[in-house]
């Protein structure tokens, strides 16, 4: 090697080295955040629904725990798969994160050709907390019961239901309600919580299937009638309201739930300390109190115990989709 070509290579060899120790480590990026910018809860749903009403709970306590403004954007669609998608490609600074529905455990067994891949694109950051979801009836309706639900059904009279979106929890429990129960009903998808609600309290859908947090507000000024709750126990919020399994379709258990998610390449310090915060928030006692009057029960706790639950949804409700040729409408 001549003594030019030796200085070039040093030369060469040299400027990578400076470059590497210029960019920032892992947790450089993690101890100067979040001075850089203000952080976006990705809501994956639209205006109006739990998602949305939850995402804007923990805007303000976690913009003055971490000193930075926290901004929530809607981002609905194809049952939250549009706003992770958005997520799931944003830069792993974590300036960006997505606030998700139990659909998120649907998606990936329903939705063919998603434009990520759920679990390894995204990470869990904090698992927000579990409710049951409520089957009601708008106040005017001829349904009292659930029971009147299935007579109706099998007199052949037209029955429908109104969700969050086409492949919801929602939809699958409803589904599985339908085939293990003989009822053979209509299925009206909704683009989120906010405009099934709309609908539903004004007799426009029959029935309709939502989490406590978007349907209670409507059953406390009478305005919806509740017949039955998915969970296996009742809900402290709706005590008098039986369980599925009461109504005649037993060990049904179909809880809806409400995590934040980041980017898979958002530095681990920085994950953990927003799960810390997440978790300092939702103790807060006007939070606490928000979410419990809504029948959310609080989970929190670490990433780990986040991913382990979400990782099991996912294959719950694959193995539903796949034994119940449940295909997206």
């Amino acid at each position: 090697m001549t003594l030019t070509r030796r200085f070039t290579r040093r030369l060469c060899l040299g400027a990578a080295a400076a470059a590497l120790l210029a960019l920032p480590t892992a947790g450089a990026l993690a101890q100067a955040w979040p001075t850089k910018q203000p952080i976006r809860l990705v809501a994956v749903f639209p205006p109006g629904g739990s998602v949305d009403q939850i995402s804007r709970l923990l805007a303000q306590p976690l913009s003055q725990q971490l000193g930075q403004t926290v901004i929530v954007e809607n981002k609905g669609g194809a049952s939250g798969s549009i706003g992770a998608a958005f997520v799931a490609a944003a830069p792993g600074d974590g300036y960006t994160f997505a606030v998700v529905f139990d659909t998120h455990g649907v998606n990936p067994s329903l939705i063919p050709n998603l434009p990520f891949d759920s679990r390894k694109d995204l990470t869990a950051v904090s698992l927000i907390g579990t409710s049951p979801m409520v089957l009601a009836t708008y106040t005017g309706s001829e349904y009292k019961t659930f029971a009147d639900v299935v007579a109706a059904a099998k007199a052949k009279k037209p029955v429908n239901y109104g969700s969050i979106g086409s492949g919801s929890l929602g939809h699958l429990a409803m589904a599985l309600v339908g085939k293990s129960s003989g009822i053979d009903w209509t299925h009206i998808p909704y683009k989120g919580g906010g405009p099934l609600m709309t609908d539903a309290v004004a007799g426009h859908v029959q029935l309709s299937i939502g989490s406590v947090f978007v349907t209670k507000p409507h059953i406390d000024n009478k305005r919806l009638r509740p017949l039955a709750v998915t969970t296996s126990k009742r809900s402290a919020t709706l005590p008098d309201v039986p369980t599925m399994a009461e109504s005649g379709v037993p060990g049904f258990d179909a809880p809806s739930w409400w995590a934040v998610l980041a980017p898979a390449k958002t530095p681990p310090e920085i994950v953990r300390r927003m799960n810390e915060e997440i978790n300092k928030a939702v103790k807060l006692p006007e939070i606490t109190q928000k979410l419990q009057a809504q029948g959310i029960e609080l989970v929190g706790g670490s990433p780990e115990v986040a991913n382990t639950f979400i990782e099991k949804q996912m294959e719950i409700w694959a193995k539903v989709v796949r034994d119940n040729g449940i295909k997206p409408e």
